[in-house]
């Protein structure tokens, strides 16, 4: 079940990270910029939603905070080498390695939430 509402929590998460990352490089930011922004965006709402709901933490916020803001540091840093991977050593568009990037973050981020 914690599977599932992380996947949940996930599906909010990436499409709220994602609008923001869309709309960023529609706006003309730059492809890496913009995953920036968007997983900053995610970020927060993965943090609240996990945390209240897939894992139901109790204790203090500021301590849950700092260790899920290393968990997604990690998982950012795969999420985007393999965006940059994707896009410049494979050429496959910005938009769709944006969501190949996706799919390595939800992983990592799901093993080091537990």
């Amino acid at each position: 079940m914690q599977v599932l509402r992380f996947l949940l929590v996930g599906v909010l998460n990436t499409g709220v990270g994602l609008a923001c990352i869309y709309g960023a490089m529609a706006l003309g930011a730059d492809y890496r910029w913009a995953n920036a922004l968007g997983y900053a965006v995610g970020c927060l709402v993965g943090f609240v939603g996990n945390r209240s709901w897939t894992f139901r933490h109790e204790g203090p916020w500021r301590k849950s905070l700092a260790r899920w803001l290393l968990v997604v540091a990690a998982a950012y840093a795969v999420n985007l080498a393999a965006v940059v991977g994707l896009h410049e050593a494979l050429g496959i568009d910005a938009y769709v390695a944006q969501l190949g990037g996706v799919i390595v973050y939800t992983a990592a981020a799901f093993v080091g939430g537990r």
